[in-house]
């Protein structure tokens, strides 16, 4: 059974979609954010053959870049009001070529701490309507205050 959070800020979630409107990477990469509940994340990418690397699968770096963010928002939903999230480590590892029509990242807290809180993201690729699991990250991200 999955973990219920309770967030700390109750406007989390316009907090949240703020955040994910004010970052031009998204915008550049077409990821879109699916799915946001207090401690998990869904966001999508369409592939896209410009970002795919020698063997026309997406580079490795996007679908990073693609559960790195679906991890830190998981994470910045149980955040507090005020704070902003950071990756401060994560591990991925490449479980099978990034092909098909949609990348799916769908990332979960594990453990939420008042500074850190660490994330398990499965990322899948969507071919012909079947789902594929293409990597595994896992994710600490950090609550940082503006000065």
């Amino acid at each position: 059974m999955p973990a219920t959070f309770d967030p700390r800020d109750p406007d989390w979630k316009a907090r949240c979609l703020a955040s994910y409107e004010q970052q031009p990477v998204c915008r550049t990469l077409g990821i879109e954010l699916t799915v946001l509940e207090p401690g998990f994340c869904e966001m999508r990418m369409p592939f896209r053959a410009d970002l795919t690397q020698q063997h026309g699968y997406f580079h490795a770096g996007v679908v990073t870049t693609l559960a790195d963010n679906a991890g830190g928002f998981a994470a910045y939903t149980l955040m507090p009001a005020g704070a902003e999230v950071l990756a401060a480590e994560f591990k991925i590892n490449l479980l099978a070529p990034a092909k098909g029509e949609v990348m799916i990242a769908r990332a979960r807290v594990v453990k939420p701490g008042r500074t850190l809180v660490i994330t398990q993201v499965e990322v899948a690729m969507l071919e012909e309507g079947r789902e594929r699991d293409c990597a595994l990250m896992q994710q600490t991200a950090i609550c940082v205050f503006p000065k």
